[in-house]
């Protein structure tokens, strides 16, 4: 029997997910924040213990695992590459790979090994892999290079708006009585003061203010989000112009919480309007099953075979990573 490990490694948690040939689940593990970038070591250890804790369960040894592949944020550049290669290569893996987690979320998401992926979750990143294989990743490197959005972007246009609005620098909007509701400030003069006296930052929940307020009506919130899903189309049209697939047919694969969770379809129609205008065979589709999934699968095709189609249908049913 042989198996295969994937790992999905992001900025808050790491999940593994190990399997056999005919795609059963025999291991699982999770821990935390897997980004080097955010903290070298403990991206090291919780890395290391979502691996160990897949092999405890399934009863296997490195040495069993045909292939294991690993998509990491935070594996953007060479630079990147230097410092995490030697990391993954102390866990012993005979046989491993390295990517950025946007490969990982893309192959999770189609059924082609080819595409364009989407992600807007803590913040905003693109990328594409066209059928030769050739590699192209638009943004991820925050505002000041070029990036704009996710939660991190977002919860801080929510605060500021309701700043605006109060000063009359903006339209009214619905969202400061949800603002003021969620972080407990009786009036916008009270929260003004404590966030400027104190440096305080928005905390991320108050993107999802957006989807609410913009489903009630509200055209400041859903211009917001209008704002959000032309700028993930211009990214969209960036990565499928470069890696010239105009005329293909092909997925763009949305990831991450803003784009999978949020109500309505205010960021979706500017996405899929950008998409219609270069490629017209393409199609926009959200991802439903974990990024992991994707990593496994990754992991058997890098072995030089081609992707079971029983293996992809018994793994497109993992939507929820748990350890059940």
């Amino acid at each position: 029997m042989k198996y295969y490990l994937g790992v999905d490694g992001g900025g808050s948690k790491t999940y593994t997910l190990i399997v056999d040939e005919q795609g059963a689940i025999v291991g699982k593990g999770h821990s935390g924040n897997g980004n080097h970038q955010i903290d070298y070591e403990t991206a090291k250890a919780n890395i290391g213990e979502s691996v160990e804790m897949a092999l405890t369960q399934a009863g296997l040894k490195r040495e069993q695992i045909e292939f294991a592949y690993f998509g990491l944020a935070g594996a953007d550049r060479e630079i990147d590459y230097g410092i995490l290669r030697p990391m993954i290569a102390e866990l012993g893996f005979p046989r491993h790979e390295i990517n950025c987690d946007t490969m990982i979320a893309l192959r999770a998401g189609t059924d082609r090994p080819y595409g364009v992926v989407l992600i807007c979750g803590t913040g905003s990143n693109s990328a594409g892999v066209s059928p030769e294989g050739q590699f192209y990743q638009c943004g991820g490197f925050t505002y000041m290079f070029g990036d704009f959005g996710g939660g991190g972007t977002l919860c801080v246009e929510v605060f500021r708006t309701v700043i605006r609005a109060w000063d009359g620098r903006e339209r009214p909007t619905l969202l400061t009585q949800l603002v003021l509701d969620d972080l407990g400030y009786a009036n916008v003069q009270e929260m003004f003061d404590d966030y400027l006296d104190h440096n305080k930052v928005p905390p991320l929940r108050l993107a999802k203010l957006l989807f609410q307020a913009a489903k009630e009506g509200d055209e400041v919130a859903a211009d917001i989000l209008r704002m959000q899903g032309i700028e993930l189309g211009k990214s969209a049209k960036a990565v499928i112009r470069r890696l010239v697939m105009e005329s293909l047919t092909f997925d763009v694969v949305l990831a991450g919480s803003i784009v999978t969770r949020g109500e309505g379809d205010f960021i979706h129609k500017c996405i899929r309007e950008a998409v219609q205008e270069v490629a017209p065979s393409a199609r926009v589709v959200t991802l439903e099953v974990e990024p992991v999934v994707g990593a496994v699968w990754l992991a058997i095709e890098a072995t030089g075979i081609e992707l079971p189609r029983a293996v992809y249908e018994r793994l497109r049913g993992v939507a929820e990573f748990s350890l059940a």
